[in-house]
């Protein structure tokens, strides 16, 4: 293969090993260590922690921009991540210093004040261990604590860097790299010790969430998830405990139950706070063939954050079958409810119902859907279980059309919760899905070891249906009152897969848009009170700080993940992929962001369509489905973070063909390899059907013109 086709097909670039910058900044010089009572105290000058506090609440009191006067708001400085997908950074804020990560887990440290870099960090990631990330190259942002600053990677290490020049202190490996482990979420340090998960279970593997001793980078402790094989003995009374809620050989894909995002810490309580995903296989039929609750899946989970020792939990859907994770974002409160104050923990998972929960013992409050349900028609509220729909536990040959889908009502972008409304900001959506058994499941190419088919979901390439579909399809934000169980208001987007929130004193909520905008909005009416184009689409979530007496409000755009690779973005004209960027805002600001390039339409030569039987054509398209489409999209339209394969010259070669699916010769650029799993004819007939695609009536002139938006 010649350096010209090496050239023409990475795509994904590979980040590699830079020294840090050696012009430090006096604010990084100054910086004050970052213990437990910073975070606590939590002063406006910064954004300490992943949640601004402990609680995750998201609100800010900071209220010199407020509904009079936020349509004055203007860019004062930006930031080039030099990334084109899937920025979903949280930004970090301490004594002047923005710490914030990119694609590939860059790090960079930002003068808070003036946007000028004071150094880099880029780690060398392993793109092979990194291909196992099942929603793009994605992560959440750093923690922060005494001197340094702490980075989990795509490819499972933790890192540590002082915090003033950006120089490693120490490095940990946290997974078994012989399985499809990923980290995507960002740490919390609590008491001294860095918690984070981990990702995979859509591949096979076994969750759970471990601590690091801060200073020394030695764990500390690790909480598995699930239990694993009763042959090797339970690590504890907890995982014996749980085993009793599976049956039959449930180890051998691993059982999943990743922890790979949500926490939160109540110092009062001592008690730390995690959410718990999906299984694996997602289709419980196959993962524990006769029923059983499958602790702890789609659980919320309190533990001791000294020594990770079980105290409760609350499962959200027991024995999940749909990929319903509860890793959403969790929220620590104080409600009066029947006229008794009581401490809660709220969450909006996945599965579309919200849930109160007595933080101090998991008993259950209260539950409500907040978008529209049909797996479920209510949770009991004596034993705070769904009352599941006849149909819904799809089963042999029978497929179910179902809201929400696996993409959820609620991802991982975070919402926000208010002390002054009473309200809860949620990003919510709506995307249905069908599911259905996979027939002859095999768990042998370790890749989506879902269990379903996706073929049942996969869009028709029928502009009728595709135009209908895209329409079922929304976006909202949604402002929930948790007493009451009812919405307040909702703002509707274009789209699902929109930025998290922030809310703050000056009664606005801030959010991002898949649309390329950054707007805010009037927190008790839902009113939008002002708007930015962002260039690019914003799934990130926003923060603000104060400092010499001006308050900023900062976002990062750059838009990818599991919507936009696998169904197209919402991206309007005039976007650009390639402008992930930080954007900070202040009142009487006036700057701009670059200017974009002028729109140019390539011309695009089709593959020629293969000539296949209608059985290998029918097994290309299934495979695809299941394989590929997650990447590439559903009717072979990338989103254009991934190569568009109608137009790409692999798609012309079967040879090249072969080589870069078969063999892997860009598994080092993120493409994995396939070989192992699939024959040489198999891996034909996935190219005879993206050259059918190609040749579809759902051509690019009615695929823009349904999925993008005009600025």
């Amino acid at each position: 293969m010649g350096k010209f086709w090496i050239s023409a097909l990475a795509v994904i670039a590979i980040a590699g090993c830079k020294a840090p910058s050696n012009d430090i900044g006096s604010s990084a010089s100054k910086a004050a260590p970052v213990t437990a009572a910073t975070i606590l105290k939590a002063d406006n000058s910064g954004w300490r922690s992943y949640g601004r506090t402990y609680n995750e609440q998201r609100f800010s009191p900071l209220g010199s921009v407020n509904t009079g006067n936020v349509d004055q708001l203007g860019l004062a400085w930006s930031f080039d991540l030099n990334s084109s997908r899937g920025i979903e950074a949280t930004p970090i804020i301490h004594d002047g210093v923005m710490y914030v990560t990119s694609t590939f887990n860059v790090v960079y440290a930002i003068n808070a004040r003036t946007g000028e870099q004071i150094w880099s960090y880029e780690p060398e990631i392993d793109m092979v261990q990194a291909s196992n990330a099942c929603c793009d190259l994605v992560n959440r942002g750093v923690a922060i604590w005494g001197e340094n600053v702490y980075t989990a990677t795509i490819d499972g290490r933790l890192i540590a860097l002082d915090a003033k020049s950006g120089n490693v202190v120490w490095e940990k490996l946290t997974i078994d790299k012989s399985k499809p482990y990923t980290i995507t979420g960002a740490p919390r340090v609590i008491k001294g010790k860095v918690i984070i998960g981990n990702g995979g279970a859509e591949l096979g593997v076994r969750g759970y969430i471990s601590a690091y001793d801060a200073k020394t980078g030695d764990m500390d402790w690790r909480f598995y998830t699930v239990p694993g094989n009763p042959a090797d003995g339970f690590e504890n009374e907890t995982m014996a405990m749980a085993a009793k809620t599976w049956t039959g050989e449930y180890w051998a894909a691993g059982g999943g139950g990743t922890a790979w995002d949500a926490m939160a810490y109540d110092p009062e309580l001592d008690l730390l706070y995690f959410g718990v995903g999906n299984g694996s296989p997602w289709n419980q039929s196959i993962r524990s063939p006769e029923g059983g609750d499958n602790l702890f899946l789609s659980s919320m989970v309190a533990v001791r954050p000294d020594t990770g020792e079980y105290v409760w939990h609350y499962q959200t859907t027991p024995g999940e079958t749909w990929d319903y994770t509860a890793t959403q974002h969790l929220i620590l409160a104080e409600l009066e409810i029947d006229g008794e104050p009581r401490k809660v923990i709220m969450q909006a998972p996945k599965n579309g119902f919200f849930y109160v929960i007595d933080r101090e013992t998991g008993e259950f409050i209260s539950a409500k859907n907040f978008v529209d349900v049909n797996w479920a028609t209510h949770i009991d509220p004596e034993t705070g279980r769904p009352v599941e729909v006849e149909g819904a536990r799809y089963s042999g040959k029978t497929p179910y059309l179902q809201l929400p889908g696996p993409l959820g009502a609620h991802n991982w972008h975070p919402m926000s919760y208010s002390p002054e409304t009473g309200l809860v900001y949620i990003p919510a959506q709506e995307a249905p899905w069908v599911y259905g058994d996979k027939q002859n499941y095999t768990q042998k190419d370790r890749m989506w070891n879902t269990g379903t088919d996706f073929g049942y979901a996969v869009i028709p390439s029928d502009k009728a249906i595709f135009r209908a579909m895209k329409a079922a399809a929304k976006g909202r934000l949604l402002a929930w009152d948790p007493v009451k169980q009812e919405a307040a208001w909702a703002h509707e987007h274009l789209a699902p897969w929109n930025g998290g929130v922030l809310s703050t004193g000056g009664n606005l909520v801030f959010q991002g848009t898949g649309d390329a905008h950054f707007a805010a909005y009037n927190a008790k009416t839902g009113d939008q009170l002002w708007k930015f184009f962002s260039q690019s689409g914003i799934v990130a979530a926003p923060v603000t700080y104060e400092l010499d007496g001006e308050q900023y409000v900062a976002v990062a755009s750059g838009y990818g993940g599991s919507f936009v690779l696998g169904y197209g973005g919402v991206l309007p004209s005039g976007s650009d992929f390639n402008s992930g960027r930080v954007m900070v805002f202040k009142l009487g600001a006036d700057g701009e962001l670059p200017a974009q390039p002028a729109e140019t339409v390539p011309e695009f030569e089709l593959p020629e369509k293969v000539e296949t039987t209608p059985e290998l054509l029918a097994l290309g398209a299934n495979v695809y489905a299941n394989r590929c489409s997650m990447c590439h999209g559903d009717q072979a339209f990338a989103s254009g973070l991934t190569p568009n394969l109608r137009y790409s010259p692999v798609t012309k070669d079967p040879a090249m063909w072969q080589e870069v699916v078969g063999d892997g010769i860009l598994a080092e650029n993120g493409m994995p390899k396939f070989g192992h799993a699939f024959d040489a004819q198999t891996i034909e007939a996935i190219r005879a059907h993206v050259t059918h695609e190609a040749h579809s009536d759902l051509d690019k002139q009615f695929y823009d013109e349904v999925s993008l938006p005009k600025q």
